[in-house]
């Protein structure tokens, strides 16, 4: 089965029955269940629901099945065309609508869509909203409006200047300094909006580019996840020596990767890390990141004063801890960077704008601002277990055998230790428990990975 319905929306591979797979009839299903809960919680609403999409290959259609449902329900549709996730979060705050629907299976293969959901703000829905619509979505609680009462439908792709517009704006992002630098740039795009939008924004910036994969035709030229072992290409061509940087991003532009001018990884965990001690340095205060983020981002906040909590799994989690704590940065370590000065979602084109001018006033190399931050490894492992294991009873154990260490329960359990920490996630869709570990080396967080992965398996029988 490979229809996953979640409170942040529906995802699934196209193709195949109703109710197993992402075809129309649950693009229908879901998308007049989100309309209805949008009538029931919108106190004032303005009729407006924005679309916006990836470059999938599945993407049109599933634009026009869910446009067509929401004139269907009533609703004037604004459709933003191709676009990132987080211009259509700034596009709903920016047309005044009640919400909006980003189509995009983010880092997944192209084989997969997905429907986001989000709310007046522009940010995702909590979990307690996520939740009733997927009750109303199971009842097949809705009603569709009569022929007096349909909504219309308007195609805007001015949003994508917008969004460039609002990063220019904000205080930090130093054009000028950028500019003076004369950084030449590579962009790997991997066939998606990226290649729509970033070619525009780092003109704007005075920033000279290369693009590989910019065609947006979805038909992604790599495994789309931004990580080291899917970037060959782009690494390779940093090796050449004519670039000051290498900028990756995912199929819908919220997650940010770096490259050094040598082509060694700037390493994912650390694109938040850096950001955020540019911002730090300007305007002091609190960060945000989840449980299973570099420590880093820790130590780079208290170093200039402020304090550092960690929240669950989810960007929905982090940006709720974000707003508790008055956080002045925050996002996740698989290079999601959220600055509210802008926008409460993860937002590579802020990224790219604040890490070019941290890079512009420092003067330095990429590979030397790398190596001013913390230096930690991060060990991504997964315990395999049988359905009939009770894997929260598991967690308990492991969460009783280390009382004597510093224990967070808000998401599985991490165990902080003085020098490492491991945490443990069960998922959610299968009989495994995620282990992430983070210690000064490698071979020290798969040694703590290890030690874990035997204590749980022991405890199974």
């Amino acid at each position: 089965m490979t229809l996953i319905k979640s409170i942040s929306g529906i995802r699934g591979t196209i193709g195949g029955p109703a109710g197993d797979t992402l075809n129309p009839l649950d693009i229908v299903k879901f998308t007049a269940a989100y309309a209805t809960f949008i009538k029931k919680c919108t106190e004032k609403p303005s009729g407006k629901i924005v679309v916006g999409r990836d470059a999938r290959i599945s993407g049109e259609m599933v634009r026009n099945v869910v446009c067509g449902t929401l004139i269907g329900m009533g609703f004037d549709v604004i459709d933003i065309g191709l676009a990132t996730t987080p211009t259509t979060e700034l596009a709903v705050t920016m047309a005044g609508a009640d919400g909006g629907i980003i189509i995009t299976a983010s880092h997944n293969p192209r084989q997969w869509n997905a429907l986001k959901l989000l709310n007046n703000q522009g940010e995702f829905l909590t979990k307690d909203d996520g939740n009733e619509v997927l009750a109303i979505a199971e009842k097949e609680d809705f009603c569709f409006a009569d022929v007096d009462h349909l909504g219309s439908y308007t195609h805007d792709e001015s949003f994508d200047q917008r969004h460039i517009d609002d990063v220019l704006a904000l205080k930090l992002v130093d054009r000028e300094a950028i500019q003076k630098a004369g950084f030449r740039v590579c962009v790997d795009a991997i066939n998606s909006v990226g290649g729509v939008i970033l070619p525009k924004l780092l003109k704007s910036l005075g920033v000279e580019y290369t693009v590989l994969n910019g065609e947006p035709t979805g038909d992604f030229a790599h495994n789309p996840e931004p990580l080291e072992k899917n970037l060959a290409g782009i690494m390779q061509e940093m090796k050449s020596g004519k670039y000051d940087l290498g900028i990756v991003v995912d199929p819908d532009v919220d997650r940010l990767a770096f490259i050094c001018e040598d082509g060694r990884m700037f390493g994912e965990e650390y694109t938040l890390v850096s950001v955020a001690d540019y911002v730090l340095s300007h305007t002091p205060g609190n960060t945000v990141s989840n449980l299973s983020s570099t420590r880093a981002l820790s130590d780079v906040t208290l170093k200039h004063g402020g304090q550092y909590a960690a929240a669950a799994v989810g960007e929905v989690n982090v940006t709720t801890k974000m707003k508790e704590v008055g956080a002045v940065i925050g996002g996740e370590g698989n290079g999601g960077v959220i600055y509210p000065e802008s926008h409460y979602g993860r937002d590579a084109l802020v990224g790219i704008a604040l890490f070019l001018s941290s890079l512009a006033q420092k003067g330095c190399k990429v590979s030397e601002l790398r190596a001013q931050m913390p230096e930690y490894a991060i060990a991504k492992n997964r315990i395999d277990l049988t359905p009939e294991t009770d894997v929260d009873a598991i967690l308990l154990k492991v969460k009783e055998r280390f009382a004597d260490q510093r224990v967070n329960d808000i998401d599985g359990v991490k165990i902080d230790f003085p020098d490492k920490w491991v945490h443990l996630r069960k998922s959610n869709t299968e009989p495994i428990i995620r282990v992430y570990s983070e210690a000064p080396t490698m071979e020290q967080a798969d040694e703590l990975a290890k030690t874990i992965m035997k204590m749980v398996y022991e405890m199974q029988g």
